[in-house]
């Protein structure tokens, strides 16, 4: 099992409920393959470096999960097809990233608490 991280941006002017379903299509389609979710963060609406289709700013999504390579493809032809997705990127992490990665959680829990 490799551990992987995807982040991907979502269209500015999706509904909450659009948002939502779109992230669990996703998250479904990675159950189904067998990937097992480490963590999962919806970052918000946040403003685009240079505008993409038309729109400065976007919905970012980061999950972060352990499943088998084959099972990359799939997802990433599913982000080409959905018209919700505007970019996405997907990340092999290495040893060195996945320490980071966990440190960066704990952060986040112990601002959060």
């Amino acid at each position: 099992m490799n551990h992987y991280e995807t982040v991907f941006i979502l269209n500015p002017v999706l509904s909450d409920d659009q948002i939502k379903e779109a992230v669990k299509k996703f998250e479904g389609l990675l159950t189904e393959k067998g990937a097992k979710f480490v963590n999962q963060e919806d970052w918000g609406l946040k403003k685009l470096a240079y505008p993409i289709q038309n729109k400065k700013s976007g919905f970012y999504h980061l999950f972060e999960y352990t499943v088998e390579g084959e099972a990359i493809n799939p997802l990433e032809v599913e982000f080409r097809r959905d018209e919700r997705v505007m970019r996405y990127l997907t990340v092999k992490l290495d040893k060195h990233a996945i320490a980071w990665a966990e440190k960066r959680v704990k952060k986040l829990k112990t601002a959060e608490a």
